[in-house]
C-alpha cells in the first residue's frame, strides 16, 4: 500500500505533499535533521492521507496536487475530507 500525504507546518503556514510506502518512517525523516524543504520547521503534522495500491498511482496523484500550486485548493481538499469523515456513509471526495 502506498500513501499520498500532506503535511502542514503551523510555524511556516506551509504544506508539503509527498508519497511513500512507509509513512511512519517518512514522517520521522521529515522531522529529523536532513537536507530538503521540510528541514525549515520541526512542527510538521499529517493533515491528509490517500491510499493507493501502487507506487505509480500515488506518484501521479502527488504530481497532480503539486501542480495545483495553491494552498487554497489544498486547504479545501483537506476540509472536504474532514467533512466526509464526519458524515456517516460518506465516500472519499473525488477530485
Amino acid at each position: 500500500m502506498y500513501k499520498l500525504y500532506i503535511l502542514h507546518s503551523k510555524s511556516l503556514n506551509r504544506y508539503y505533499i509527498g508519497s511513500t510506502s512507509n509513512i511512519e518512517e517518512r514522517i520521522r525523516r521529515h522531522l529529523s535533521n536532513h537536507n530538503g524543504f521540510t528541514r525549515k520547521a520541526k512542527d510538521w503534522e499529517v493533515v491528509y492521507i490517500e491510499e493507493y495500491s501502487s507506487k505509480q498511482e500515488a506518484l501521479i496523484r502527488e504530481k497532480q496536487l503539486k501542480g495545483w500550486k495553491s494552498a487554497i485548493r489544498i486547504t479545501e481538499l483537506i476540509a472536504r475530507s474532514r467533512d466526509a469523515l464526519s458524515s456517516v456513509g460518506s465516500e472519499h471526495p473525488d477530485l
